[in-house]
């Protein structure tokens, strides 16, 4: 098949010289045709098995290292990224914030405790954008409460509904994404804003009444009833806690292709880079990043969940570079999965390779890093399809990888 297809190919560059043939001397013609012929044995057999993978479906590829395009094959084709806009986010967010970042939840009140350790009114907990909040979090951030010498909260424990926004969808999501995919991301998460499997809307009221039980543990004496709303302005921070190092987080985001996370980061980036805490916020902070690279994407959420989501694997590739030469480069290919974990659990065991997948219906990514066997050296790649079976592009992905790890040499002369 491979072989039929290459010989097709040398005869249609061979029909497009022939009105050119007429007038070239014998000797030309002759010097045409061998050219012709000794460029296509030249090609690299790796390149040609690449070719053979692929056949005539629609996947693009593009591959190379230090700027040089080693191999492309539809690289322009813009495509939905699926989940692989999540390494586009993880990009823009190691660009705006260093990977070592904290995010704060604090707890704040219109007053600080008196001397006596009262707190005359209710007691907010503030988010700004943790998405790991869970029990032990609530329960650290009591431990401070008390720590700060608060014996008494005369009021209430309220969650607070801002500072982002509550919207729950995107251009190009599908009607049940919300219900099945995407919990409502959230300034002040808790649990994941799930319980009992279900996506919930009320993840702030839930950690204020977890908050009210973890203080009375402590010996926190709380008076009101446990609630949620949107905090006023001016109020005063009593205590905090911070989450996990960014890059952590990050990881935590790829390695397992979550969406609630990435929604929530967004958001978060969104807020810092307009003031607006929305999905739309956020891919427009990522679309800024890619702009500024040189990459003219469209893009309308953080997660990828958008079908009307469109990137190029060549554009990709020169991402990639571009993250290479940035400080966090190595950062961020730690974040992302190795063969045999994560999303790539049942996927190249034995090839050292770091990246990001991406799954819709009749659409895959996989974008990354692999090292090639001959030499050890590290190069980057990007292959996009849409318009057949995750199984069927799956296998393809597959196998290119296993071609470029175990058979490629650089090209360079």
């Amino acid at each position: 098949m491979a072989c039929a297809r290459r010989l097709a190919c040398l005869l249609v560059a061979l029909i497009a010289l022939l009105p050119l043939l007429p007038v070239l001397p014998l000797t030309a013609r002759a010097s045409v045709a061998r050219a012709t012929v000794a460029a296509e044995a030249s090609r690299p057999a790796w390149m040609t098995h690449l070719d053979a993978a692929i056949g005539d479906r629609p996947v693009s590829v593009a591959i190379g290292a230090d700027g040089a395009v080693w191999y492309g094959h539809l690289g322009w084709v813009r495509r939905p990224p699926a989940s692989n806009e999540k390494l586009l986010l993880s990009m823009a967010l190691y660009d705006r914030y260093a990977p070592g970042k904290t995010i704060r939840t604090d707890a704040a009140a219109t007053t600080r405790p008196d001397g006596h350790g009262v707190l005359h009114g209710d007691l907010w907990i503030v988010g700004h954008g943790d998405p790991e909040i869970d029990r032990p979090e609530i329960g650290r951030l009591a431990g401070a409460i008390a720590d700060a010498g608060v014996r008494v909260v005369r009021g209430s424990v309220l969650g607070s509904t801002g500072p982002f926004a509550r919207d729950w969808w995107a251009k190009g999501w599908k009607d049940y994404f919300p219900a099945d995919y995407i919990p409502l991301p959230t300034a002040l998460t808790f649990r994941q804003n799930t319980a009992r499997g279900v996506h919930i809307r009320d993840p702030e009221r839930r950690a204020a009444k977890r908050l009210t039980v973890a203080l009375r543990n402590r010996g926190v004496r709380v008076r009101g009833r446990p609630g949620w709303d949107r905090a006023p302005r001016g109020l005063v921070r009593v205590a905090s806690i911070a989450s996990e190092p960014l890059r952590t987080i990050v990881r935590h985001m790829d390695v397992r292709s979550r969406n609630f996370w990435a929604e929530v980061l967004g958001k978060r980036l969104g807020f810092d880079e307009s003031g607006h805490g929305t999905i739309a916020a956020g891919a427009r902070a990522i679309d800024a990043y890619t702009d500024r690279h040189g990459q003219d994407f469209t893009l309308y959420d953080a997660s990828g969940l958008s079908y009307a989501n469109r990137v190029t694997a060549k554009g990709i590739l020169e991402l990639l570079w571009a993250a290479d030469a940035a400080p966090w480069g190595s950062v961020l290919r730690r974040s992302l999965a190795e063969g045999g974990q994560g999303t790539l659990e049942d996927r190249f065991g034995s090839i050292t390779i770091r990246a990001k997948t991406g799954t819709l219906d009749d659409v895959s990514a996989l974008s990354g890093w692999v090292r090639l066997e001959s030499s050890g050296r590290r190069i980057e790649f990007s292959i996009l399809s849409d318009g057949f079976s995750e199984w069927t592009a799956k296998t393809i992905e597959d196998t290119i990888i296993r071609i470029v790890a175990n058979q490629a040499t650089d090209p360079a002369p």
